[in-house]
């Protein structure tokens, strides 16, 4: 009895040994094993760039500069860095401030463009920390903001020259050239004509053959001006959290349609029409006078196009839209531009605008204008 007791007691225990072993194992496989990655949210990804950046604060050896630059957005991939293969606003100006100052760096816009789209003015941050070449452990006093745009400009010609910067400033390290932007002001040229648009303005507006209506136009501006819910006019991809969005100013005018080099008539008579149209009151012999004067602006086929020379480019017209808002949704501009465009034709009227804005879909808004038309004209800051 003893033995088959102490038998049974050893095996107990042999089993209950055999169990924490297999626990264990188990335990142990288990914390060897990798966690499953969760995808980081736009959102999560900014706020890391953000703490990166005020890491960045501490090191007071570090100079941030902000940038203003001018750019043909024909040639470029956008304004974001993405593939290696793909040429950026972004990834051109870092090979450059690498070029110049000798160590890698990290370029921060405003204002993200679209590939083919055109900057006036489009603003970014980088910080630098001005290293001696000969003494690497050797920190020197930060570049002057005049030194800083000659030297990147020098890389950039020599990058098919079609960034240039126009302006350098110091800035305090947390001054964000995204977050602090207070406005944002966006250009759209359309030229308006049947005849083939001139080589200079290839890629640099778009073309409408049609006859445009400007007064229906800017009726359109004044119903789609002010605090909307723009769903109808937020592209899919839009990473925006919501689509209220406040446009302080929407207008369409008609400029002279560039190159444009008046002769020295065009020029008296254009003087002369602004005096009589600035005249608070006209008599009958000036009004006849007024409506004797040529148009400059004139559209091809009217009686002054066919007074045009052998050899002579016919007249076309050119309107400019104007967007200003603290901040748009993605593909907005060239969404609203779309519809505007189709009401100056007459394919949708002034009532189709409330309609379509009520709609709160993109899918019923207008064809969206092509991106080479499109302008990023200037942002604004309150500077400390």
């Amino acid at each position: 009895m003893q033995t088959s007791s102490s038998s049974s007691s050893s095996s107990y225990t042999s089993n209950g040994e055999h169990s924490k072993r297999c626990i264990s194992s188990l335990l142990e496989s288990s914390c060897l094993e990798k966690p499953l990655k969760i995808p980081k949210t736009k959102e999560e990804e900014e706020e890391e760039e953000e703490e990166e950046e005020l890491m960045s604060e501490k090191n007071p050896r570090i100079q941030r500069y902000l940038i203003a630059i001018e750019y043909i957005g024909t040639r470029f991939s956008g304004s974001q860095k993405q593939k290696a293969e793909c040429r950026t606003v972004v990834g051109v100006l870092e090979e450059a401030f690498h070029k110049f100052i000798g160590q890698p760096v990290s370029v921060s816009c405003s204002s993200r463009t679209d590939a083919g789209v055109h900057a006036l003015s489009n603003v970014c941050h980088v910080d630098v920390e001005r290293i001696s070449k000969r003494k690497p452990g050797e920190v020197l006093p930060a570049h002057e903001p005049g030194v800083v745009r000659k030297a990147v400009n020098h890389f950039l010609q020599k990058n098919e020259g079609d960034i240039t910067v126009i302006d350098v400033r110091c800035v305090p390290s947390d001054f964000h050239a995204r977050f602090k932007a207070q406005e944002r002001t966006y250009f759209y040229r359309l030229i308006s004509g049947p005849e083939p648009l001139s080589t200079f303005e290839k890629d640099r507006a778009w073309h409408v053959s049609e006859e445009l209506d400007l007064a229906s136009m800017q009726k359109a501006c004044r119903i789609l001006v002010g605090h909307h819910d723009f769903s109808s006019f937020r592209a899919s991809g839009c990473q925006a959290k919501s689509p209220i969005r406040t446009l302080d100013e929407l207008n369409v005018s008609e400029l002279a349609s560039t190159p444009y080099f008046p002769s020295i008539v065009e020029r008296q008579n254009s003087i002369l029409e602004q005096d009589l149209l600035n005249s608070s009151c006209l008599s009958e012999n000036e009004l006849s006078l007024k409506s004797s004067i040529p148009n400059p602006y004139s559209v091809t086929g009217s009686s002054n196009s066919s007074n045009k020379g052998f050899g002579q480019l016919r007249s076309h017209r050119c309107f400019v839209v104007t967007a200003r808002a603290r901040s748009f949704l993605y593909h907005q501009v060239r969404l609203l531009v779309g519809l505007l465009k189709c009401v100056g034709t007459g394919n949708l009227k002034t009532d189709d605008v409330q309609r379509i804005l009520n709609a709160k879909t993109v899918t019923a808004a207008s064809p969206m204008a092509p991106a080479y038309g499109l302008y990023l004209g200037n942002v604004k800051y309150e500077f400390p």
